[in-house]
């Protein structure tokens, strides 16, 4: 088993098991939690300090989601995702997402902008902290409370699903260079264009946006889809 990387701490939640599984979900997509390598939920309770019971449930979950492998009086592994993988998964996202922002910008009340523009602000705040769980985990709050917007559970449950398989092992290049900052700026830019009602730019910068999920921010070349 690997050394497990720095996590943050568990503050008190109505549901400790649904805030682990979010942290940890966050940790894999982020690379923390490295591809391959098994991790035990003792030692990862420790890490967020509290017992192991509420992480193997949380772990139990990711399993089902395909994210983990239990390993037999070990812990969980970690899968591995191919490059072949993470292209139809993006594949797949530019089909669903741009088009569904460009129909939720007129949705969007005057009213929650400022409830988005938090949770856009949550992300920056993430990366200028360093914080590669957290910056996964308020990334995954903001698309998927954008997308809320498109009256469409099965959207929503869909989108959801392809992000959790997604690798964005590039974030730590990303941080070390000092350009994390400049992608989080992102989500910033994409609400311009919806506060703005501009629909169609709106879709061409969600177009980008996954472009760099696969590209930059997966280790690949900028652009690359």
């Amino acid at each position: 088993m690997s050394p497990v990387p720095e996590l943050p701490g568990i503050g008190p939640r109505e549901n400790l098991r649904d805030r682990i599984r979010a942290a940890l979900r966050a940790a894999i997509i982020s690379g923390e939690l490295e591809p391959g390598v098994v991790y035990s939920a003792p030692v990862l309770g420790t890490q967020f300090g509290v017992s192991a019971t509420p992480v193997r449930e949380a772990m139990l979950d990711l399993v089902k989601e395909g994210l983990v492998v239990p390993q037999p009086n070990k812990g969980f592994r970690v899968t591995e995702v191919s490059e072949e993988d993470l292209d139809n998964l993006a594949a797949v996202r530019l089909l669903i997402e741009p088009r569904a922002v460009r129909e939720s910008v007129c949705a969007i009340p005057e009213d929650d902008f400022p409830g988005l523009r938090r949770l856009a602000q949550d992300i920056v705040d993430a990366a200028e902290r360093g914080d590669l769980v957290g910056y996964v985990e308020a990334d995954h709050v903001f698309h998927l409370t954008l997308l809320g917007y498109s009256r469409n559970p099965v959207l929503v449950d869909v989108v959801s699903g392809l992000r959790a398989r997604t690798r964005l092992l590039g974030l730590t290049p990303l941080l070390q260079s000092g350009r994390l900052g400049r992608s989080a700026a992102e989500h910033h830019e994409l609400l311009d264009f919806i506060q703005a009602r501009d629909p169609v730019g709106a879709e061409l910068m969600m177009h980008r946006h996954i472009g760099h999920v696969r590209g930059l921010w997966a280790g690949g070349a900028e652009g690359a889809t």
